[in-house]
Protein backbone atom coordinates (compact mmCIF):
# COMPACT_ATOMS: atom_id res chain seq x y z
CA UNK A 1 0.00 0.00 0.00
CA UNK A 2 1.28 3.44 -0.90
CA UNK A 3 1.68 5.84 1.97
CA UNK A 4 -0.89 8.62 1.78
CA UNK A 5 0.74 11.93 2.59
CA UNK A 6 -2.01 14.34 3.68
CA UNK A 7 -2.13 17.60 1.78
CA UNK A 8 -3.24 20.28 4.21
CA UNK A 9 -5.54 22.81 2.59
CA UNK A 10 -7.81 25.53 4.01
CA UNK A 11 -11.24 24.09 4.65
CA UNK A 12 -13.08 26.26 2.17
CA UNK A 13 -14.96 23.36 0.62
CA UNK A 14 -18.61 22.96 1.46
CA UNK A 15 -18.02 19.22 1.62
CA UNK A 16 -15.74 19.41 4.67
CA UNK A 17 -18.15 21.47 6.73
CA UNK A 18 -16.42 24.85 6.47
CA UNK A 19 -15.40 25.03 10.14
CA UNK A 20 -12.30 27.07 9.38
CA UNK A 21 -9.67 24.46 10.19
CA UNK A 22 -7.27 22.65 7.90
CA UNK A 23 -8.01 19.09 6.85
CA UNK A 24 -6.38 16.43 4.69
CA UNK A 25 -7.81 15.85 1.24
CA UNK A 26 -8.99 12.57 -0.29
CA UNK A 27 -6.47 9.73 -0.23
CA UNK A 28 -4.58 9.84 -3.56
CA UNK A 29 -3.69 6.14 -3.57
CA UNK A 30 -7.36 5.23 -3.19
CA UNK A 31 -8.38 7.59 -5.99
CA UNK A 32 -5.69 5.99 -8.18
CA UNK A 33 -7.58 2.68 -8.14
CA UNK A 34 -9.76 1.92 -11.18
CA UNK A 35 -12.87 3.18 -9.40
CA UNK A 36 -14.82 4.59 -12.35
CA UNK A 37 -14.00 1.65 -14.65
CA UNK A 38 -15.08 -0.91 -12.07
CA UNK A 39 -18.26 1.02 -11.34
CA UNK A 40 -19.23 1.57 -14.98
CA UNK A 41 -18.86 -2.11 -15.83
CA UNK A 42 -20.96 -3.28 -12.89
CA UNK A 43 -23.76 -0.73 -13.30
CA UNK A 44 -24.01 -1.27 -17.06
CA UNK A 45 -24.24 -5.03 -16.64
CA UNK A 46 -26.88 -4.67 -13.90
CA UNK A 47 -28.99 -2.52 -16.22
CA UNK A 48 -28.65 -5.02 -19.06
CA UNK A 49 -29.92 -7.73 -16.70
CA UNK A 50 -33.08 -5.74 -15.95
CA UNK A 51 -32.26 -4.06 -12.63
CA UNK A 52 -34.43 -1.03 -11.82
CA UNK A 53 -31.86 0.24 -9.33
CA UNK A 54 -28.18 -0.52 -8.83
CA UNK A 55 -25.60 1.01 -6.50
CA UNK A 56 -21.95 0.12 -6.02
CA UNK A 57 -19.52 0.78 -3.18
CA UNK A 58 -15.76 0.39 -3.26
CA UNK A 59 -14.42 0.63 0.29
CA UNK A 60 -11.04 0.53 1.95
CA UNK A 61 -11.05 0.36 5.74
CA UNK A 62 -7.74 0.61 7.61
CA UNK A 63 -7.98 -0.42 11.28
CA UNK A 64 -5.19 -0.26 13.85
CA UNK A 65 -5.09 -1.24 17.51
CA UNK A 66 -2.32 -0.76 20.06
CA UNK A 67 -2.87 -2.04 23.62
CA UNK A 68 -0.57 -1.94 26.65
CA UNK A 69 -0.80 -3.49 30.10
CA UNK A 70 1.29 -1.97 32.86
CA UNK A 71 3.29 -0.06 30.28
CA UNK A 72 4.17 -3.16 28.22
CA UNK A 73 2.80 -3.76 24.73
CA UNK A 74 0.28 -6.62 24.76
CA UNK A 75 -1.38 -6.32 21.35
CA UNK A 76 -0.86 -4.58 18.05
CA UNK A 77 -3.03 -5.07 14.99
CA UNK A 78 -2.97 -3.47 11.57
CA UNK A 79 -5.65 -4.54 9.11
CA UNK A 80 -6.72 -3.25 5.70
CA UNK A 81 -9.90 -4.47 4.03
CA UNK A 82 -10.60 -3.54 0.41
CA UNK A 83 -13.54 -4.68 -1.67
CA UNK A 84 -16.47 -3.98 -3.98
CA UNK A 85 -20.14 -4.44 -3.11
CA UNK A 86 -23.08 -4.19 -5.51
CA UNK A 87 -26.76 -3.98 -4.58
CA UNK A 88 -29.49 -4.31 -7.19
CA UNK A 89 -33.27 -4.16 -7.19
CA UNK A 90 -34.88 -6.30 -9.88
CA UNK A 91 -38.60 -7.00 -10.17
CA UNK A 92 -39.11 -5.73 -6.63
CA UNK A 93 -36.47 -7.98 -5.05
CA UNK A 94 -33.05 -7.11 -3.65
CA UNK A 95 -29.83 -8.87 -4.56
CA UNK A 96 -26.32 -8.25 -3.25
CA UNK A 97 -22.87 -9.55 -4.12
CA UNK A 98 -19.32 -8.58 -3.18
CA UNK A 99 -15.75 -9.32 -4.22
CA UNK A 100 -12.21 -8.37 -3.29
CA UNK A 101 -11.23 -8.08 -6.97
CA UNK A 102 -11.04 -4.53 -8.34
CA UNK A 103 -11.21 -5.27 -12.05
CA UNK A 104 -13.93 -4.25 -14.55
CA UNK A 105 -14.29 -7.87 -15.69
CA UNK A 106 -14.84 -9.02 -12.11
CA UNK A 107 -17.37 -6.28 -11.34
CA UNK A 108 -19.41 -7.14 -14.45
CA UNK A 109 -19.59 -10.70 -13.13
CA UNK A 110 -20.59 -9.25 -9.76
CA UNK A 111 -23.78 -7.97 -11.37
CA UNK A 112 -24.61 -11.49 -12.52
CA UNK A 113 -24.30 -12.76 -8.96
CA UNK A 114 -26.33 -9.88 -7.50
CA UNK A 115 -29.16 -10.37 -9.98
CA UNK A 116 -29.13 -14.12 -9.32
CA UNK A 117 -29.54 -13.33 -5.61
CA UNK A 118 -32.46 -11.03 -6.42
CA UNK A 119 -34.17 -13.90 -8.24
CA UNK A 120 -33.76 -16.02 -5.12
CA UNK A 121 -35.01 -13.39 -2.67
CA UNK A 122 -38.04 -12.78 -4.91
CA UNK A 123 -39.29 -16.23 -3.90
CA UNK A 124 -39.72 -14.97 -0.35
CA UNK A 125 -42.54 -12.69 -1.52
CA UNK A 126 -43.16 -9.02 -0.89
CA UNK A 127 -41.96 -6.15 -3.02
CA UNK A 128 -39.10 -3.74 -2.32
CA UNK A 129 -39.16 -0.17 -3.58
CA UNK A 130 -36.74 2.60 -2.74
CA UNK A 131 -37.77 6.12 -1.79
CA UNK A 132 -36.77 8.71 -4.36
CA UNK A 133 -33.48 10.56 -3.91
CA UNK A 134 -32.34 13.25 -6.33
CA UNK A 135 -29.04 12.52 -8.11
CA UNK A 136 -26.16 14.47 -6.61
CA UNK A 137 -23.73 14.26 -9.50
CA UNK A 138 -20.06 14.06 -8.57
CA UNK A 139 -19.25 15.03 -4.99
CA UNK A 140 -16.39 14.72 -2.51
CA UNK A 141 -16.54 14.78 1.28
CA UNK A 142 -13.79 14.59 3.92
CA UNK A 143 -14.38 14.44 7.67
CA UNK A 144 -12.93 17.01 10.06
CA UNK A 145 -9.49 15.84 11.09
CA UNK A 146 -5.93 16.98 10.58
CA UNK A 147 -3.71 13.91 11.08
CA UNK A 148 -4.80 10.46 9.89
CA UNK A 149 -4.17 8.34 13.01
CA UNK A 150 -3.47 5.24 10.91
CA UNK A 151 -0.49 7.09 9.39
CA UNK A 152 1.12 7.81 12.78
CA UNK A 153 4.12 5.50 13.41
CA UNK A 154 3.59 2.61 15.79
CA UNK A 155 6.47 3.87 17.94
CA UNK A 156 4.65 7.15 18.55
CA UNK A 157 1.43 5.38 19.52
CA UNK A 158 3.28 3.09 21.92
CA UNK A 159 5.26 6.04 23.26
CA UNK A 160 2.31 8.13 24.41
CA UNK A 161 0.48 5.14 25.95
CA UNK A 162 3.66 4.02 27.70
CA UNK A 163 4.25 7.52 29.07
CA UNK A 164 0.73 7.72 30.47
CA UNK A 165 0.97 4.20 31.91
CA UNK A 166 4.33 4.75 33.65
CA UNK A 167 3.13 8.00 35.15
CA UNK A 168 0.06 6.25 36.61
CA UNK A 169 2.01 3.23 37.88
CA UNK A 170 4.17 5.62 39.89
CA UNK A 171 1.08 6.69 41.84
CA UNK A 172 0.64 4.78 45.08
CA UNK A 173 -3.04 4.01 44.64
CA UNK A 174 -2.63 2.28 41.26
CA UNK A 175 -1.79 -1.43 41.00
CA UNK A 176 -2.35 -1.96 37.29
CA UNK A 177 -2.90 0.15 34.17
CA UNK A 178 -4.38 -0.79 30.81
CA UNK A 179 -4.19 1.58 27.86
CA UNK A 180 -5.16 1.34 24.22
CA UNK A 181 -5.81 3.39 21.14
CA UNK A 182 -8.02 2.19 18.28
CA UNK A 183 -7.83 4.10 14.98
CA UNK A 184 -9.79 3.71 11.75
CA UNK A 185 -9.43 5.37 8.36
CA UNK A 186 -12.27 4.75 5.92
CA UNK A 187 -12.16 5.55 2.17
CA UNK A 188 -15.33 5.03 0.17
CA UNK A 189 -16.46 5.36 -3.43
CA UNK A 190 -20.19 5.25 -4.11
CA UNK A 191 -21.90 5.27 -7.52
CA UNK A 192 -25.44 4.48 -8.63
CA UNK A 193 -27.37 4.34 -11.86
CA UNK A 194 -29.16 7.62 -11.05
CA UNK A 195 -25.92 9.55 -11.56
CA UNK A 196 -24.58 10.05 -8.03
CA UNK A 197 -20.83 9.47 -7.74
CA UNK A 198 -19.33 10.24 -4.32
CA UNK A 199 -15.82 9.95 -2.90
CA UNK A 200 -15.60 10.13 0.89
CA UNK A 201 -12.88 9.85 3.48
CA UNK A 202 -13.30 9.83 7.24
CA UNK A 203 -11.29 8.83 10.29
CA UNK A 204 -12.09 8.06 13.90
CA UNK A 205 -10.10 7.37 17.03
CA UNK A 206 -10.68 5.88 20.48
CA UNK A 207 -8.02 6.29 23.19
CA UNK A 208 -8.67 4.86 26.65
CA UNK A 209 -6.69 4.45 29.86
CA UNK A 210 -7.93 2.52 32.90
CA UNK A 211 -6.40 2.22 36.36
CA UNK A 212 -7.04 -0.68 38.75
CA UNK A 213 -6.61 -1.14 42.47
CA UNK A 214 -6.62 -4.58 44.12
CA UNK A 215 -8.38 -4.61 47.49
CA UNK A 216 -7.26 -6.59 50.52
CA UNK A 217 -10.43 -8.66 50.21
CA UNK A 218 -9.35 -9.84 46.76
CA UNK A 219 -11.80 -7.60 44.94
CA UNK A 220 -10.81 -4.63 42.84
CA UNK A 221 -11.96 -1.20 41.76
CA UNK A 222 -11.21 0.62 38.54
CA UNK A 223 -11.60 4.04 36.95
CA UNK A 224 -11.01 4.92 33.33
CA UNK A 225 -10.82 8.02 31.22
CA UNK A 226 -14.14 9.36 30.00
CA UNK A 227 -12.77 10.96 26.86
CA UNK A 228 -15.13 9.60 24.17
CA UNK A 229 -14.25 8.09 20.81
CA UNK A 230 -14.42 10.82 18.19
CA UNK A 231 -14.39 11.53 14.49
CA UNK A 232 -11.02 13.21 14.89
CA UNK A 233 -7.41 12.48 14.03
CA UNK A 234 -4.24 11.94 16.06
CA UNK A 235 -4.43 15.55 17.23
CA UNK A 236 -7.19 14.39 19.61
CA UNK A 237 -4.62 12.75 21.91
CA UNK A 238 -2.77 16.05 22.12
CA UNK A 239 -5.63 18.09 23.52
CA UNK A 240 -7.78 19.03 20.53
CA UNK A 241 -11.28 18.20 21.73
CA UNK A 242 -10.42 16.65 25.10
CA UNK A 243 -7.92 17.29 27.88
CA UNK A 244 -6.50 13.78 28.32
CA UNK A 245 -3.48 15.02 30.25
CA UNK A 246 -5.66 16.54 32.96
CA UNK A 247 -7.93 13.54 33.16
CA UNK A 248 -5.04 11.07 33.43
CA UNK A 249 -3.47 13.14 36.19
CA UNK A 250 -6.74 12.92 38.14
CA UNK A 251 -7.18 9.13 37.84
CA UNK A 252 -5.06 8.02 40.86
CA UNK A 253 -6.83 10.27 43.36
CA UNK A 254 -10.24 9.34 41.92
CA UNK A 255 -9.40 5.66 42.21
CA UNK A 256 -8.14 6.00 45.79
CA UNK A 257 -11.33 7.78 46.81
CA UNK A 258 -13.44 5.14 45.08
CA UNK A 259 -11.67 2.28 46.89
CA UNK A 260 -12.40 3.93 50.25
CA UNK A 261 -15.92 5.12 49.42
CA UNK A 262 -18.93 3.71 51.26
CA UNK A 263 -21.36 1.44 49.48
CA UNK A 264 -24.56 3.19 48.40
CA UNK A 265 -27.80 2.84 50.34
CA UNK A 266 -30.42 1.69 47.81
CA UNK A 267 -33.56 3.75 47.32
CA UNK A 268 -35.00 6.59 45.27
CA UNK A 269 -32.66 9.47 44.44
CA UNK A 270 -32.59 12.52 42.26
CA UNK A 271 -29.86 11.89 39.69
CA UNK A 272 -27.65 14.48 38.05
CA UNK A 273 -26.18 12.54 35.14
CA UNK A 274 -23.04 13.70 33.39
CA UNK A 275 -23.03 13.44 29.58
CA UNK A 276 -20.18 10.94 29.84
CA UNK A 277 -22.76 8.54 31.29
CA UNK A 278 -26.03 9.74 29.76
CA UNK A 279 -24.93 9.18 26.15
CA UNK A 280 -25.21 5.41 26.61
CA UNK A 281 -28.70 5.64 28.09
CA UNK A 282 -29.70 7.69 25.03
CA UNK A 283 -28.17 5.10 22.73
CA UNK A 284 -30.00 2.17 24.27
CA UNK A 285 -33.37 3.67 25.24
CA UNK A 286 -33.87 6.20 22.41
CA UNK A 287 -31.44 5.42 19.60
CA UNK A 288 -32.28 1.74 19.17
CA UNK A 289 -35.94 2.20 20.06
CA UNK A 290 -36.50 4.63 17.17
CA UNK A 291 -34.94 2.59 14.36
CA UNK A 292 -38.00 2.06 12.17
CA UNK A 293 -37.00 -1.39 10.94
CA UNK A 294 -36.73 -2.48 14.57
CA UNK A 295 -40.06 -0.86 15.52
CA UNK A 296 -41.68 -2.78 12.64
CA UNK A 297 -40.23 -6.10 13.83
CA UNK A 298 -37.54 -6.65 11.20
CA UNK A 299 -34.81 -7.06 13.84
CA UNK A 300 -36.81 -9.31 16.16
CA UNK A 301 -34.79 -12.46 15.50
CA UNK A 302 -31.51 -10.92 16.59
CA UNK A 303 -31.61 -7.43 18.08
CA UNK A 304 -35.19 -7.36 19.33
CA UNK A 305 -38.12 -5.05 18.70
CA UNK A 306 -39.26 -1.70 20.15
CA UNK A 307 -42.05 -0.45 22.33
CA UNK A 308 -42.09 2.74 20.17
CA UNK A 309 -44.23 1.22 17.41
CA UNK A 310 -45.26 3.24 14.38
CA UNK A 311 -48.87 3.65 15.50
CA UNK A 312 -47.51 5.84 18.33
CA UNK A 313 -45.83 8.36 16.01
CA UNK A 314 -46.92 11.86 16.93
CA UNK A 315 -48.76 10.55 20.00
CA UNK A 316 -46.33 8.82 22.36
CA UNK A 317 -45.24 10.92 25.34
CA UNK A 318 -41.62 9.78 25.39
CA UNK A 319 -40.45 12.13 28.13
CA UNK A 320 -40.89 15.52 29.73
CA UNK A 321 -41.37 18.63 27.60
CA UNK A 322 -37.66 19.39 28.02
CA UNK A 323 -36.77 16.39 25.86
CA UNK A 324 -35.61 17.28 22.34
CA UNK A 325 -33.72 14.48 20.60
CA UNK A 326 -32.38 14.78 17.06
CA UNK A 327 -30.89 12.40 14.54
CA UNK A 328 -28.01 14.06 12.70
CA UNK A 329 -25.53 12.81 10.10
CA UNK A 330 -23.84 16.24 9.92
CA UNK A 331 -22.64 16.67 13.55
CA UNK A 332 -19.05 18.00 13.66
CA UNK A 333 -16.68 15.18 14.75
CA UNK A 334 -19.56 12.70 15.00
CA UNK A 335 -18.77 9.02 14.52
CA UNK A 336 -21.84 8.59 12.28
CA UNK A 337 -21.18 11.82 10.37
CA UNK A 338 -20.90 11.46 6.60
CA UNK A 339 -21.53 13.50 3.48
CA UNK A 340 -23.76 10.83 1.94
CA UNK A 341 -25.03 7.53 3.27
CA UNK A 342 -24.57 4.13 1.61
CA UNK A 343 -27.68 4.60 -0.54
CA UNK A 344 -26.54 7.93 -1.96
CA UNK A 345 -28.76 10.01 0.34
CA UNK A 346 -27.26 13.35 1.39
CA UNK A 347 -26.59 13.79 5.12
CA UNK A 348 -29.25 15.64 7.08
CA UNK A 349 -30.62 16.37 10.56
CA UNK A 350 -34.13 15.61 11.79
CA UNK A 351 -36.20 15.48 14.97
CA UNK A 352 -36.91 12.18 16.72
CA UNK A 353 -38.45 13.47 19.97
CA UNK A 354 -39.66 17.06 20.21
CA UNK A 355 -41.23 18.59 23.33
CA UNK A 356 -41.21 15.10 24.80
CA UNK A 357 -43.28 13.54 21.97
CA UNK A 358 -42.12 10.91 19.46
CA UNK A 359 -42.13 12.69 16.08
CA UNK A 360 -39.69 10.77 13.87
CA UNK A 361 -37.79 7.59 13.11
CA UNK A 362 -34.47 6.68 11.57
CA UNK A 363 -35.05 5.68 7.94
CA UNK A 364 -33.33 4.14 4.96
CA UNK A 365 -34.83 4.30 1.47
CA UNK A 366 -36.72 1.01 1.77
CA UNK A 367 -38.31 1.85 5.13
CA UNK A 368 -39.14 5.39 4.02
CA UNK A 369 -40.95 4.28 0.85
CA UNK A 370 -42.82 1.38 2.45
CA UNK A 371 -44.17 3.51 5.31
CA UNK A 372 -45.14 6.72 3.56
CA UNK A 373 -42.28 8.97 4.68
CA UNK A 374 -41.46 10.18 1.20
CA UNK A 375 -37.68 10.49 1.55
CA UNK A 376 -35.02 8.68 3.54
CA UNK A 377 -33.23 10.69 6.21
CA UNK A 378 -29.91 9.07 5.31
CA UNK A 379 -29.58 6.21 7.78
CA UNK A 380 -28.18 3.42 5.58
CA UNK A 381 -24.70 2.09 6.33
CA UNK A 382 -22.64 -1.07 5.78
CA UNK A 383 -19.51 -1.72 7.80
CA UNK A 384 -17.61 -2.99 4.75
CA UNK A 385 -17.99 -3.49 1.03
CA UNK A 386 -18.68 -7.15 1.79
CA UNK A 387 -21.95 -6.32 3.57
CA UNK A 388 -25.22 -4.95 2.26
CA UNK A 389 -26.26 -1.55 3.66
CA UNK A 390 -28.87 -1.74 6.40
CA UNK A 391 -30.66 0.90 8.43
CA UNK A 392 -28.21 2.23 11.04
CA UNK A 393 -28.19 4.92 13.68
CA UNK A 394 -27.17 8.51 12.91
CA UNK A 395 -25.73 10.64 15.69
CA UNK A 396 -28.70 10.66 18.09
CA UNK A 397 -28.42 13.54 20.56
CA UNK A 398 -30.32 15.23 23.39
CA UNK A 399 -30.28 18.98 22.89
CA UNK A 400 -29.13 21.25 25.76
CA UNK A 401 -31.12 23.96 27.47
CA UNK A 402 -31.29 27.12 25.44
CA UNK A 403 -29.16 30.05 26.49
CA UNK A 404 -27.08 32.89 25.12
CA UNK A 405 -24.07 30.77 24.14
CA UNK A 406 -22.81 30.05 20.64
CA UNK A 407 -23.60 26.33 20.68
CA UNK A 408 -22.59 22.96 22.12
CA UNK A 409 -18.95 22.32 22.95
CA UNK A 410 -17.16 18.97 22.71
CA UNK A 411 -14.38 20.11 25.03
CA UNK A 412 -14.81 19.04 28.65
CA UNK A 413 -12.80 22.01 29.79
CA UNK A 414 -15.39 24.37 28.33
CA UNK A 415 -18.07 23.52 30.88
CA UNK A 416 -19.46 25.94 33.37
CA UNK A 417 -20.18 29.09 31.37
CA UNK A 418 -23.49 30.28 32.80
CA UNK A 419 -24.13 32.55 29.82
CA UNK A 420 -25.40 29.67 27.71
CA UNK A 421 -27.70 27.97 30.19
CA UNK A 422 -27.38 26.09 33.49
CA UNK A 423 -24.05 24.57 34.45
CA UNK A 424 -23.67 21.12 35.96
CA UNK A 425 -23.10 22.85 39.29
CA UNK A 426 -26.43 24.64 38.88
CA UNK A 427 -28.18 21.27 38.54
CA UNK A 428 -26.39 19.95 41.60
CA UNK A 429 -27.18 23.08 43.60
CA UNK A 430 -30.88 22.55 42.93
CA UNK A 431 -30.77 18.98 44.25
CA UNK A 432 -31.30 18.27 47.95
CA UNK A 433 -30.62 14.51 48.05
CA UNK A 434 -29.18 12.80 45.05
CA UNK A 435 -26.27 11.23 43.20
CA UNK A 436 -24.05 12.74 40.52
CA UNK A 437 -22.99 10.07 37.99
CA UNK A 438 -19.90 10.29 35.76
CA UNK A 439 -18.70 7.89 33.05
CA UNK A 440 -20.30 4.81 31.53
CA UNK A 441 -19.79 1.19 32.45
CA UNK A 442 -22.10 -1.84 32.32
CA UNK A 443 -25.73 -1.77 31.22
CA UNK A 444 -28.72 -3.98 30.58
CA UNK A 445 -31.95 -3.34 28.67
CA UNK A 446 -34.74 -5.60 27.52
CA UNK A 447 -35.44 -6.59 23.91
CA UNK A 448 -38.11 -3.90 23.51
CA UNK A 449 -35.78 -1.14 24.78
CA UNK A 450 -38.04 -0.46 27.72
CA UNK A 451 -36.84 -1.78 31.10
CA UNK A 452 -33.20 -0.99 31.84
CA UNK A 453 -30.36 -0.75 34.33
CA UNK A 454 -27.14 1.28 34.00
CA UNK A 455 -24.04 1.69 36.13
CA UNK A 456 -21.17 4.17 35.78
CA UNK A 457 -17.57 4.99 36.62
CA UNK A 458 -17.91 7.44 39.49
CA UNK A 459 -20.76 8.37 41.83
CA UNK A 460 -20.94 11.33 44.21
CA UNK A 461 -23.48 11.92 46.95
CA UNK A 462 -25.41 15.18 46.69
CA UNK A 463 -26.52 16.57 50.04
CA UNK A 464 -28.18 19.95 50.34
CA UNK A 465 -27.06 21.03 46.87
CA UNK A 466 -23.39 20.10 47.39
CA UNK A 467 -21.20 17.15 46.47
CA UNK A 468 -20.42 15.11 49.58
CA UNK A 469 -17.86 12.55 48.44
CA UNK A 470 -17.95 9.36 46.43
CA UNK A 471 -20.13 6.31 46.94
CA UNK A 472 -19.85 3.07 44.98
CA UNK A 473 -21.82 -0.02 43.87
CA UNK A 474 -24.47 2.16 42.19
CA UNK A 475 -26.86 1.18 39.41
CA UNK A 476 -29.92 3.13 38.36
CA UNK A 477 -32.99 1.24 37.22
CA UNK A 478 -36.10 2.43 35.40
CA UNK A 479 -38.24 2.10 32.31
CA UNK A 480 -37.69 4.31 29.28
CA UNK A 481 -40.88 6.38 29.58
CA UNK A 482 -40.67 6.76 33.36
CA UNK A 483 -37.02 7.76 33.19
CA UNK A 484 -37.36 10.38 30.46
CA UNK A 485 -40.60 11.57 32.03
CA UNK A 486 -38.66 12.36 35.21
CA UNK A 487 -36.28 14.70 33.34
CA UNK A 488 -36.74 18.08 35.02
CA UNK A 489 -33.58 20.09 34.22
CA UNK A 490 -31.00 20.32 31.45
CA UNK A 491 -27.54 21.82 31.42
CA UNK A 492 -26.68 24.47 28.88
CA UNK A 493 -24.46 24.16 25.84
CA UNK A 494 -21.27 24.43 27.89
CA UNK A 495 -22.10 21.09 29.56
CA UNK A 496 -22.70 19.36 26.21
CA UNK A 497 -20.36 16.49 25.30
CA UNK A 498 -20.39 14.23 22.23
CA UNK A 499 -20.03 10.67 23.52
CA UNK A 500 -20.39 7.46 21.56
CA UNK A 501 -19.06 4.04 20.58
CA UNK A 502 -17.29 2.29 17.72
CA UNK A 503 -19.17 -0.97 18.04
CA UNK A 504 -22.95 -0.66 17.81
CA UNK A 505 -24.11 -4.11 16.69
CA UNK A 506 -27.02 -5.02 14.43
CA UNK A 507 -28.02 -7.23 11.52
CA UNK A 508 -27.65 -10.81 10.35
CA UNK A 509 -24.84 -11.33 9.36
CA UNK A 510 -23.80 -9.05 12.21
CA UNK A 511 -22.39 -5.62 11.42
CA UNK A 512 -20.89 -2.96 13.68
CA UNK A 513 -21.24 0.79 13.21
CA UNK A 514 -19.69 3.82 14.90
CA UNK A 515 -22.16 6.32 16.34
CA UNK A 516 -22.02 9.43 18.53
CA UNK A 517 -24.54 10.76 21.03
CA UNK A 518 -24.33 14.33 22.27
CA UNK A 519 -26.05 15.52 25.42
CA UNK A 520 -25.74 18.02 28.26
CA UNK A 521 -25.75 17.25 31.95
CA UNK A 522 -29.32 16.47 33.01
CA UNK A 523 -31.32 15.93 36.20
CA UNK A 524 -33.89 13.18 36.74
CA UNK A 525 -36.15 13.10 39.77
CA UNK A 526 -36.69 10.08 42.02
CA UNK A 527 -35.03 7.28 40.09
CA UNK A 528 -34.59 3.85 41.69
CA UNK A 529 -31.00 3.11 42.71
CA UNK A 530 -29.74 -0.40 43.43
CA UNK A 531 -26.70 -1.52 45.40
CA UNK A 532 -24.90 -3.77 42.90
CA UNK A 533 -22.76 -5.47 45.56
CA UNK A 534 -25.85 -6.48 47.52
CA UNK A 535 -27.69 -7.53 44.35
CA UNK A 536 -24.75 -9.80 43.48
CA UNK A 537 -24.86 -11.38 46.94
CA UNK A 538 -21.43 -10.08 47.93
Amino acid sequence: MLRCTPSYVPCARKSCGGYGQTVPDLAPDFIALRLDDVSAAALARAKTLGSSNASLRIERTHTQLVALRDGVVQTTADDIELGVGLRVVRDGAVGFAATAELEPSSSAGLADHAVAMARLTAKAGGRVELADEPPHGEANWVSEFRIDPTEVPLSEKVGILEQWSRRLLDAGAVDHVTAHVLAVSEDKYYADDAGTVVLQRRVRIQPQVEVHAVEDSGGFESVRTTGPPAGRGWEYLHGEGWDFEREINELPSLLEEKVNAPSVDPGSYDLVIDPTNLWLTIHESVGHATELDRALGYEAAYAGTSFATIDKLGKLKYGSELMHVTGDRTTPYGLATVGYDDEGVSAQAFDIVRDGVLVGYQLDRTMARANGFGRSNGCAYADSAMHIPIQRMPNVSLQPAKGNGSGPSTAKGARGDASDGPSTQDLISGTDRGIYIVGDKSWSIDMQRYNFQFTGQLFYRIEGGRLAGQVKDVAYQSSTLDFWGSLDALGGASTYVLGGAFNCGKGQPAQVAPVSHGCPSARFRQVNVLNTRAEAGR
